[in-house]
């Protein structure tokens, strides 16, 4: 493994957001799928936590949602913000840290690719539930189990462990940092957190992907790369 910063978005963000917005694992399989989840979004209230270079919250945007992004990345939120411009409140936070929002002030967070990165979800899940008005929504995507296991070569399957896994964008190195944890301990952190689970999907690739990429169409063919969540907020937590 190549020595380095670990999760520097800042450092490659202009590579990443360019790798981000045509790669097929991302605009063919990701963010359709989670945009499928979030549904009827006109008129909400949303919080787009981890909000990248903005490419989900532009299309939320576009569909009549009221957009506030958030990301620790300051390099991708400038990129967000020359893409979004005024149509999007952008805002530089942690979500390590305690949300910077009054409580019930959305309808829908959206969460994309993010909770991977975090050793504990239970502080961040319990944020969510907070900003949210009761009975809504949080639609999101993390990496798949199996994902890790395939990256790590680690067979702990009921283990929750930190590892670690390069991405070449712009043919340069980028070293990664994530936690893997099982089904069982995803669950049980939404329900500490006061949310009831409403979908799970496992999705197959579309279609399109093979002949775009045909690597990644094999893989996503054989093995679920993602896990997709919608999740209701309920009025009690666990705990």
């Amino acid at each position: 493994m190549t020595t380095g910063e670990i999760n520097a978005y800042d450092l490659h963000a202009h590579a990443y957001a360019r790798h981000n917005e045509t790669s097929a694992w991302n605009a063919l399989y990701e963010r359709p799928e989670i945009l499928k989840l979030a549904g009827e979004v006109a008129g909400l209230r949303v919080l787009d936590a981890g909000c990248g270079s903005g490419l989900h919250a532009a299309e939320l945007i576009d569909r009549g949602a009221v957009v506030t992004g958030i990301d620790r990345s300051a390099g991708l939120l400038e990129i967000a913000r020359e893409r979004l411009g005024a149509t999007a409140v952008l805002r530089h936070a942690d979500l390590a840290e305690p949300l910077p929002f009054p409580s019930d002030g959305f309808e829908l967070v959206l969460s994309s690719l993010v909770l991977h990165y975090l050793e504990d979800w239970e502080p961040t899940l319990r944020e969510f539930h907070r900003v949210l008005v009761p009975g809504g929504r949080l639609v999101l995507s993390t990496h798949h189990p199996f994902l890790d296991e395939q990256v790590s070569g680690n067979d702990r399957y009921l283990s929750r462990y930190e590892f670690d896994d390069e991405w070449t964008v712009d043919g340069r190195p980028m070293r990664m940092r994530y936690w893997h944890r099982p089904l069982r301990d995803m669950t049980s952190a939404f329900a500490a957190a006061g949310f009831a689970i409403q979908t799970i999907e496992e999705p197959g690739p579309d279609p399109a992907i093979a002949s775009v990429d045909p690597r990644a169409y094999g893989l996503l063919s054989r093995r679920a790369q993602f896990l997709f969540f919608e999740l209701s907020a309920t009025t009690g937590r666990t705990g």
